[in-house]
């Protein structure tokens, strides 16, 4: 009970000389500075909205923050994770909207908690029972120590990426996935039946995604007839020529976009058509 008093307390205190420096117009630095990161995925993107804490020289996981306690997985408000697709984060299914993104510590596994209450102050008001849901995550050592606690997004590819935690000594890689080709297959199908075809779009994704190579060349050949001196689409039709195993037809292209890039002086395409033109040749 006393335990409770204090905390209750500390918040009233905090907030009443909150509001009186605001008053003042005093402006202070936070102690756990913000950070908000955005990062395209799929066909959206996944946002995350914390704080970040320093060890300042004190142990961390398993004394500062206990093992076997929910984490708000920062400092001040909550950690939320925010996407605006429905994803996969762990094979487990991850609509639009935006979370709070909590965890719990552990000296071998933690367990990493996607919540409904997205709007709080610290772990506080944490309920258990508005968990969309939770997964465990093997913790990994780092050799050099990580100061400030660091959320971010890497290895990002546009189906899959790692949302990766690391503070004092440790990290977190949390796998998501998202399926976007059957949207962009139906987005292709529904385009091509409109006035304005996106030949040269849907010709790249088909080539990048090991779709029907006539299709795409056929397609690639639509977006040339367009603009015969664009360079950028030469390189990709002979890309895709050279992919299907036809070494003269591509090298031919490859010429022509040479050429083109050479009269409208793009260097970017010049070598990117010529590396083209060389890997023709073996």
């Amino acid at each position: 009970m006393k335990t409770i008093f204090k905390t209750m307390l500390f918040v009233a205190i905090a907030a009443t000389t909150s509001v009186g420096l605001n008053a003042q117009g005093l402006k202070m630095p936070q102690a756990s500075t913000a950070q908000s990161i955005t990062q395209g995925f799929g066909l959206g993107t996944v946002s995350i909205n914390y704080s970040r804490p320093n060890t300042k020289g004190r142990k961390i996981f398993g004394a500062l923050e206990p093992y076997g306690a929910v984490w708000r997985t920062g400092a001040n408000s909550a950690t939320t994770i925010t996407t605006t697709e429905a994803i996969k984060i762990e094979d487990k299914d991850l609509p639009a909207g935006t979370y709070g993104l909590f965890t719990i510590p552990g000296a071998n596994e933690w367990t990493v908690i996607i919540n409904k209450g997205a709007k709080q102050w610290g772990a506080y008001e944490y309920k258990a029972e508005e968990d969309l849901f939770r997964f465990k995550v093997t913790p990994l050592k780092l050799k050099d120590k990580v100061e400030t606690f660091t959320i971010q997004l890497a290895d990002v590819y546009p189906t899959k990426a790692k949302l990766q935690l690391m503070w004092e000594n440790t990290a977190l890689s949390i796998n998501l996935t998202t399926d976007v080709d059957t949207k962009v297959m139906a987005g292709i199908d529904e385009a091509m039946k409109g006035d304005k075809k996106p030949y040269f779009a849907a010709a790249q994704y088909y080539y990048e995604n090991g779709k029907d190579l006539t299709k795409a060349l056929e397609w690639a050949t639509e977006a040339e007839v367009t603009d015969p001196k664009a360079p950028y689409y030469k390189l990709w039709k002979g890309r895709i020529q050279l992919k299907m195993g036809d070494k003269k037809a591509a090298g031919i292209t490859a010429a022509e976009g040479i050429k083109v890039a050479e009269e409208a002086k793009n260097a970017e395409y010049v070598r990117l058509n010529t590396a083209l033109l060389n890997e023709t040749k073996k």
